[in-house]
């Protein structure tokens, strides 16, 4: 493992950009394609701004996945992913196939039916943060890591959700939707 510290997060963020947009280029002209995950979060939108206005990536070659939803979430409320990733992500870019995980209507089906696609092929590459208490796409303890199903439905510990309501995405902890349908990301 290769640890690399910068002087704050905007530089941070460009390296970042630049690393992914490198390695999307490769695999696109490798391949034609690429796979990528998505993650979301105040963390991300220095490295998502610059990611987007990087140049020479033909965005129409690129599958997106991505991590979490809360459940029962609707689309238009701040704090949904698909949200988040439509305006930061999908709709700058132009990429065609996304594949968004829908909590509000039926999350396990739509677990199993992204998890079927998300396994059909390798990832490229997945942007991803660390949250506050040390999870990594909600994968708190007890996280099942023996399980083979790539998506989860799982149940938000307080700690979670009190990093939600810190980034400003909702007003109280009891705003917080207490389960989330989330990747397991040590399949990755």
């Amino acid at each position: 493992m290769h640890v690399k510290t910068y002087i704050d997060r905007s530089t941070m963020s460009l390296a970042a950009a630049r690393q992914a947009a490198g390695a999307l280029r490769a695999a696109i002209g490798a391949r034609g394609a690429a796979r990528i995950v998505a993650a979301t979060g105040a963390s991300q939108f220095g490295f998502l701004e610059a990611l987007t206005a990087a140049p020479d990536i033909d965005w129409t070659r690129v599958e997106m996945f991505h991590l979490d939803e809360y459940v029962g979430l609707s689309i238009n409320h701040p704090a949904s992913f698909r949200k988040y990733l439509l305006e930061r992500l999908i709709n700058p870019t132009g990429i065609t196939r996304h594949h968004l995980l829908d909590g509000e209507h039926d999350a396990a089906r739509t677990a199993e039916e992204v998890g079927r696609e998300l396994s059909a092929s390798p990832i490229d590459v997945a942007f991803v943060g660390i949250g506050e208490n040390g999870h990594l796409a909600f994968n708190d303890p007890p996280a099942d890591f023996s399980t083979e199903q790539p998506y989860l439905i799982v149940a938000l510990d307080e700690a979670c959700r009190r990093q939600q309501v810190g980034e400003g995405w909702f007003a109280s902890i009891a705003d917080v939707p207490r389960r989330r349908s989330r990747c397991r990301s040590a399949r990755f």
